[in-house]
């Protein structure tokens, strides 16, 4: 029986995670962001950071804006990933508010590089990671450029996969590069995927 082209697979599987996330109410997205960052805001491990890497939510994605917002309420630092131009990469700068983010790469939010200090060190922390789907393994489904992977295989602190539990399947499709998250969170449950978060 043949298998079915990996990058066909992950379309298809982009287009299903997509549809489930279009079609959830204002009213219930809202709720279960609510139970996701509290969920989160809760971990041993978000408590003992200093600096918070997240990505900035759009709209099918789980909120992190109230997770920013607690994060420098909690005298954390606060840094947001930047796209650079012509390339498949990225880089982090802390945020010390939402001023200091504008329109970039796909019209997402991103830090304005000359208000922001570039982070130097990616050797620790507690990083949000998007997804449109992962597996119990930690393994994600991202959008398909491969910033996030680029960053995931040099970072060294905690990592945090952040999906709505009927987003989540047994198992996805991925590569020798593809990097698992130590932790996954959903509306409802924590599961620790990698012996660092045990």
């Amino acid at each position: 029986m043949p298998v079915k082209n990996i990058k066909e697979l992950k379309k298809d599987l982009r287009a299903k995670y997509r549809g489930l996330r279009e079609n959830l109410s204002d009213e219930t997205k809202l709720r279960l962001d609510s139970e996701i960052q509290s969920r989160l805001l809760s971990l041993r491990e978000y408590s003992r950071a200093s600096t918070v890497f997240t990505y900035i939510s759009k709209e099918l994605e789980v909120d992190t804006l109230a997770v920013i917002k607690a994060a420098w309420a909690n005298q954390k630092r606060v840094a947001a990933p930047r796209c650079i131009p012509g390339t498949r990469d990225m880089e982090f700068f802390y945020i010390r508010s939402l001023e200091d983010l504008a329109p970039g790469t796909f019209g997402v939010m991103e830090p304005v590089p000359e208000r922001c200090e570039k982070v130097e060190d990616e050797s620790s922390g507690f990083c949000l990671v998007p997804g449109f789907s992962f597996d119990v393994q930690g393994f994600r489904l991202g959008y398909g450029s491969g910033y996030y992977d680029r960053f995931l295989s040099r970072f060294g602190g905690f990592t945090v996969g952040v999906c709505y539990s009927f987003c989540v399947q047994w198992n996805l499709p991925h590569g020798y590069y593809d990097r698992s998250v130590d932790i996954l969170i959903t509306e409802k449950y924590v599961r620790k995927t990698s012996k660092k978060a045990r």
